[in-house]
Formats: structure tokens, C-alpha cells, sequence
């Protein structure tokens, strides 16, 4: 059985958590930390990041790669759209996931969930505020415009593209942030819809418990 690394509360360790259950994949869960790893887990994963994953030999890390590689080991139900037009699409959704909306959701995030529990270290609320109030917005007015009035980014279906996107909203509810439906009405929609999903709902939940925090 193939084995993910990674703790939970990563939103690239989700990230791939939800693409193996919507692909009805079974895996083993090694909940590595990400800090002062093992020269044995840096053998896995050469920056010490998480995920990674174990497929008998194989040995990966980044969860773009993951999710890929599993897509073409698993192709149904396919995540990956096969139209060339919205293949890249899906994979610009994810990547704006990952590069640009993470960076900016962690600042919020790690001090206020991660900090207080893995550092004994309470975050600066000013800055909390600060974040949330001139940094975020920028990002949700953005896939307000994308998602408009339809259920899903790209291809009017699930792909990774809404994956990639709809963890970073998973770690903005553990910090009690969800999108104004009056400022947003169609992301507020949408993230509610997807985070609904068995596949998320299950993972929050789980992450919440954890954490100490509502879901």
C-alpha cells in the first residue's frame, strides 16, 4: 500500500489527502513534521517539505507531483481534464492555489493555528487584521470574477484546479475566515459547496479535532 507523508493541517498535504479520496485510493499516513526532519525522510523528500509519498520504490515529493503521477496511475475518475484549453486552466487554478493564494493565507494561518500549538507562540492580532484586511481581499475578489455562477472552475467539473483552491479556504475556516456572500456571493457559494464535499468535509473535521478548533 502506498504511504503519504505529511501532517495534517498542510494544505498540500490535503491537497493530495482529497485527490486519493476522490480517487478511492487506500494509503498508509506517516504524519511527518516538517521541521528538523530525518536524513532518512530528506532521502524522500530532498527539501525536507511535505507531502511526499512512497509508491513501493517510487519516491516523490510536492504535491503537484503526487497528484500527477497518481492521475496517470489512477485515471478515473479522471482530475485532470483532457480538453488542452482546460487542462492548463485547471493547472493555472492550482498552481495560483499553491503560489500565490497560500503565501498570503499563511500569514494568517500559521500564526493563529499552527504557532500557539506546535510553538507555544501566540500571534500578533494586529497583523492578523492587517493581512486579512488589505492582502486577502485582492485574491477572493480575483475567483469571484473566475467561478461567476458556475459550480466549478474549469470544465463545469471537479478537477484539481478546485482542489488546489479549495485548500487554502479549508485553512482560512480554521481561522474562523469564510468569504462575505454579500461581498462575494459566488465564492462564498462555491467554497461552501466544494469544502462540503465528503472528501474535505471528512479532512477538516479531522484537522479540527486536532487543532482544538470548530469545524
Amino acid at each position: 500500500m502506498p504511504t503519504l507523508y505529511g501532517a495534517n493541517g498542510s494544505p498540500f498535504v490535503r491537497k493530495v489527502r482529497v485527490f486519493l479520496a476522490e480517487k478511492g485510493i487506500s494509503y498508509d499516513h506517516d504524519p511527518v513534521i516538517p521541521f528538523n526532519v530525518s536524513d532518512e525522510y530528506r532521502k524522500i523528500s530532498p527539501l525536507g517539505k511535505i507531502p511526499a509519498f512512497r509508491d513501493g520504490d517510487l519516491t516523490l515529493a510536492d504535491s503537484s507531483v503526487i497528484c500527477a503521477y497518481l492521475e496517470r496511475t489512477h485515471p478515473e475518475p479522471p482530475l485532470y481534464p483532457r480538453d488542452p484549453a482546460d487542462y492548463a486552466r485547471a493547472l493555472w487554478f492550482e498552481e495560483y492555489g499553491d503560489g500565490g493564494f497560500s503565501p498570503v493565507v499563511g500569514k494568517i494561518y500559521f500564526p493563529k493555528v499552527i504557532a500557539p500549538v506546535v510553538f507555544n507562540r501566540q500571534p500578533d492580532l494586529d497583523e492578523l487584521a492587517r493581512v486579512e484586511r488589505e492582502e486577502l481581499p485582492a485574491f477572493l475578489d480575483y475567483l469571484e470574477g473566475q467561478i461567476g455562477g458556475r459550480d466549478f472552475l474549469v470544465a463545469n467539473r471537479f478537477t484539481i484546479g478546485d482542489i488546489g483552491i479549495a485548500t487554502q479556504f479549508a485553512n482560512l475556516r480554521h481561522c474562523g475566515i469564510r468569504p462575505d456572500p454579500h461581498r462575494w456571493p459566488n465564492l462564498s457559494r462555491y467554497v461552501s459547496s466544494v469544502l462540503a464535499r465528503p472528501s474535505f468535509k471528512s479532512l477538516i473535521e479531522e484537522e479540527a479535532r486536532a487543532f482544538g478548533l470548530a469545524s
